[in-house]
């Protein structure tokens, strides 16, 4: 027994996850529902524990990256941060509409009158702008409220900064920066302890999924899932193209971020899989000022993976009803998926809230959200998936594009973004 855990404590995290993930599949199929709902506690405490570092790893990470940087950088970064989001959100939404075209899923199945499904209220990107400023530090914490963290550990970080920079309260403030730099610290000894236990979490939540669905669910619209998967692909191949001309090394990049792509595709979570994306970055050298920034704030507001599922359920929807779509509508739809995608961030449901907010911009029947509403599981876990991957090749492009300004840093950066 004891040569059993030193075999799997001493093997990559990366082959023990891709392991969990087939027998995950396995298990799932052939056990079906009582299997799932067996495991289902042993998934639910991956969950949990992921959760349980959010908090931490997210304030501490953020509050040290901003004090190993000054004000100027922070604003230059944003700026690469948003254009990025808003650029590759609407390739996403492009890519999903044109290989849905050619592949049309959906043709020739018929709408059920009777289906209907409960979509969560879409609140709208001001009422999610606004929630960016926590009324209460506490509740922000305790929901948790990504951006309302982000918001309170850039306010304090700064203000930390500023402390440290004063001639009255520089050792107070370099005090405390210890401080901070210690807890940091401290996390990432606790998440190296989690990391042991995400295996065993992926196997169990993958076979959950799997003995949920079925394989009659796979089957009866496996051309859905099957063209949503091609076009994660393809913008996948965009990433890959994206980075080379960056200078990113793509073999150093798949490396570290293998890890937290597969998790964040069995848990569908890509703020619950934070801590490990987070990780991964430290992993491939990317100073902590920048990915500290981008990945929170692209766990909420970037959603590639979901911006191309968006896309191909128009087209299946549209194929349902028998009324392909034009030009005008496409437009409409990268206009609209591109808000929609940011505005729904931290949604509950938010692939359905985003499908169904699309659907009723461009006239589309909400009725056949119904039908996707069967597959979300599938979909989304492909979706969260590309959506974490986004989130890093945002990091390691940004991170390129800071070495001028950070020399130090860059010539000590490993293969992954060097």
């Amino acid at each position: 027994m004891r040569a059993l855990l030193n075999a799997y404590l001493t093997s990559s995290l990366i082959l023990r996850v891709s392991i969990a993930l087939v027998l995950g599949l396995v298990v799932g199929l052939v056990g079906g529902q009582p299997v799932a709902e067996w495991l289902a506690p042993l998934g639910e405490l991956l969950l949990r524990l992921l959760k349980f570092l959010i908090v931490p790893i997210v304030l501490f990470t953020l509050m040290t990256g901003i004090n190993q940087a000054n004000i100027g950088s922070m604003g230059r970064i944003g700026r690469k941060l948003l254009g990025y989001y808003v650029v590759t959100s609407a390739l996403a939404i492009v890519v999903g509409l044109i290989v849905a075209s050619i592949l049309a899923p959906g043709s020739g199945m018929t709408l059920d009158e009777n289906a209907s499904v409960d979509v969560p209220e879409n609140p709208g990107f001001v009422k999610v702008l606004l929630g960016i400023v926590p009324t209460n530090i506490v509740s922000a914490f305790s929901e948790p409220n990504l951006l309302g963290i982000i918001f309170t550990a850039i306010v304090f970080g700064i203000a930390l900064l500023k402390l440290r920079e004063s001639r009255d309260h520089a050792d107070l403030g370099n005090q405390l920066y210890r401080v901070i730099e210690a807890l940091n610290a401290v996390t990432l000894k606790v998440m190296a302890g989690v990391l042991q236990y995400v295996p065993i979490g992926v196997f169990a939540i993958v076979a959950k999924t799997a003995g949920a669905q079925g394989i009659n669910t796979i089957l009866a619209l496996g051309d859905m899932v099957l063209v949503l998967y091609i076009a994660l692909a393809v913008h996948l191949v965009f990433y890959c193209g994206l980075m080379r001309v960056f200078g990113v090394r793509l073999a150093g990049f798949f490396r570290e971020a293998r890890t937290p792509m597969a998790t964040a595709f069995a848990t569908q979570s890509s703020s619950g899989t934070l801590p490990l994306t987070l990780d991964a970055a430290r992993r491939m050298g990317v100073p902590q000022n920048i990915y500290g920034f981008s990945l929170p704030l692209g766990a909420t507001i970037n959603m590639d993976g979901a911006a191309i599922r968006i896309a191909i359920s128009a087209v299946f929807a549209a194929n349902v009803v028998g009324v392909p779509l034009d030009l005008m509508p496409m437009i409409e739809i990268v206009l609209i998926g591109t808000l929609t995608s940011i505005g729904t961030a931290g949604v509950p449901g938010a692939g359905i809230v985003m499908i169904a907010t699309v659907f009723s911009q461009v006239g589309l029947p909400i009725e056949t959200v119904a039908l996707l509403a069967s597959i979300d599981a599938l979909v989304g876990m492909g979706a969260t998936g590309l959506n974490v991957t986004g989130d890093l090749v945002g990091t390691a492009i940004i991170s390129r594009t800071e070495r001028k300004y950070q020399p130090a840093a860059a010539e000590a950066e490993p293969e992954a973004v060097s």
